[in-house]
């Protein structure tokens, strides 16, 4: 069983943008879009890129592991926002990402597996709008 819900995966396989936020040495944190892929087999968030290994947040979770990755957008009709935020664990991995995802180019080998510590998702069901939205968050994995 996965530790993300059906609606979850299903909004995670329909969006191609994420931002990831790491903190650097000096304890200040960084936040930048990326491109992801969901890894069913790892029940995790892969995340990778054109000069992946050269990035401040490559160079950052060597340092420190603890991340959080977004995804949002926003719905015009009726409108409201959606969100999924994984807090987790970052591994780096210096070879393999051009084999997960096209879009993380063979050249630029390296990604980082964020393994799930805490979901937290809104506005994912149809009916999450006006008074009835009401945020899911949960404690997964280890």
């Amino acid at each position: 069983m996965s530790v993300f819900t059906p609606i979850e995966i299903e909004y995670l396989m329909g969006q191609s943008l994420g931002r990831l936020a790491t903190v650097g040495p000096d304890g200040t944190p960084h936040i930048t879009p990326v491109t992801f892929h969901v890894n069913a087999d790892e029940d995790a968030i892969d995340i990778g890129g054109v000069a992946f290994g050269d990035t401040k947040k490559w160079r950052d979770v060597h340092g420190n592991q603890g991340v959080a990755f977004l995804v949002d957008d926003v719905l015009r009709d009726p409108r409201r926002a959606r969100a999924l935020e994984v807090r987790g664990r970052a591994e780096p991995h210096d070879t393999g990402g051009d084999a997960i995802n096209p879009r993380f180019p063979n050249f630029a080998p390296q990604f980082i597996r964020v393994r799930p510590m805490r979901i937290v998702s809104w506005g994912l069901q149809e009916e999450a709008t006006g008074s009835d939205f009401r945020p899911s968050s949960r404690s997964v994995g280890a």
